[in-house]
């Protein structure tokens, strides 16, 4: 039995700890805060601060897994590069997650390689994110460069906007680097998540292309296939298998494109699955949880079915001033009386404004759209 240790136990950690232990495999679910949702599936679960190097390696000292696989930003990454050198495994690789929870060691990377992106600059303080956006031109996405969801993302009109994007930047990074990225603003038709399989016993391998609607930088729907002009296809496809070789490892990889009329250019890259890839539980014979489990394992992947095109449609708490309350959901009953409608509730212990709590998986937006329309969150204080 291999014994794997989760850093992160959010929903996305939650289904790639079902696809593990259907594997045989011990999980250990890790996070900041107790009840997490993967933490209500795996084996054991510990509640401490990522960011913290020394109860990292304290705890990977005691556990010695076999595998140490990340879910989300907010980690000591560092520390990593120093556990993998005592023998122990980092999904895919620690220099791989070094990179890419950092987007700009990332984007920087992907430049080395000589891989097209969106122009853009770093800033360290207000002065240099006016000069930053200057150089960049308006309109541009300013984000910290650790983040997930979107969170701290703003896209900038007008000068006069600067001082609002650097506060929601600086407040809402993850990990303790106070530093922001400027984008260049792509006026794009679609974007595209390539889920990219790199295997330590056979070939690089994709996933048909899944679109998504992101609304202030986080996702809230997306389906697969996604129908792309076959040429953009297949060069994304040589970008995603270039860049993850380039980080080495083997498990999955969500790496993000703009799609414009002419061209496909490389935008975020996920060393896991990635949240629109939820879709492909619904979608694919093996999801993308399922699929990293068996990369990680070294486990045969002979191939990957699309059973049938679906949607994603997240389940959101908002119009809420309160954080962290408790909530309760009405209308599932309804929702699951439409046709081919499944519904994943992430099992979060408290709630906020805008916090993803579950997500739809249906056959087409509409179906999608419906059920959302059927299911309710309430404060549980007030009923």
């Amino acid at each position: 039995m291999k014994k794997i240790l989760l850093l992160g136990s959010g929903e996305l950690g939650k289904e790639f700890t079902i696809s593990a232990k259907r594997l045989g495999c011990e999980v250990i679910a890790c996070d900041k805060y107790p009840y997490a949702p993967a933490m209500q599936v795996a084996d054991r679960s510990v509640v401490f601060d990522m960011l913290d190097a020394k109860k990292l390696t304290n705890l990977v000292d005691e556990e010695k897994p076999d595998f140490i696989v990340p879910e989300i930003e907010a980690i000591r990454t560092e520390e990593l590069l120093n556990i993998e050198k005592k023998g122990i495994t980092v999904v895919p690789s620690a220099r791989a997650v070094n990179l890419t929870m950092n987007r700009d060691a990332i984007r920087d990377r992907a430049i080395e390689l000589g891989i097209k992106t969106a122009q853009y600059k770093y800033a360290h303080n207000l002065d240099e994110l006016d000069k930053a956006i200057k150089t960049v031109g308006l309109p541009c996405i300013v984000k910290p460069v650790m983040s997930s969801s979107g969170k701290g993302q703003t896209l900038i009109k007008t000068q006069e906007q600067v001082p609002l994007a650097w506060e929601n930047a600086t407040k809402n990074m993850r990990g303790d680097r106070v530093k922001v990225i400027v984008e260049e603003f792509i006026n794009f038709i679609s974007e595209i998540t390539l889920l990219t399989i790199r295997q330590s016993n056979s070939s690089t391998i994709f996933c048909p292309p899944i679109g998504h609607q992101q609304e202030q930088g986080d996702y809230i729907e997306s389906w697969q296939p996604e129908n792309i002009n076959q040429n953009l296809l297949s060069k994304a496809k040589d970008i995603a298998e270039k860049i993850t070789k380039d980080l080495g490892g083997n498990g999955l990889f969500g790496v993000e494109f703009f799609i414009t009329t002419e061209d496909i250019i490389f935008s975020e890259l996920s060393p896991r699955p990635h949240d629109t890839g939820m879709v492909t539980m619904y979608t694919q014979n093996l999801s993308e949880f399922d699929l990293h489990a068996r990369a990680i394992l070294s486990y045969p992947i002979n191939n990957i079915l699309m059973l049938r095109e679906g949607y994603s449609t997240v389940i959101k708490a908002n119009g809420f001033e309160d954080k962290n309350f408790d909530y309760k959901f009405s209308g599932i009953e309804k929702a699951l009386e439409l046709d081919d409608v499944d519904i994943r509730l992430f099992g979060k212990p408290k709630a906020w404004n805008n916090r993803r709590l579950g997500v739809i998986l249906s056959k087409n937006r509409e179906i999608g759209q419906k059920a959302k329309s059927l299911i309710f969150i309430n404060k549980k204080n007030n009923y």
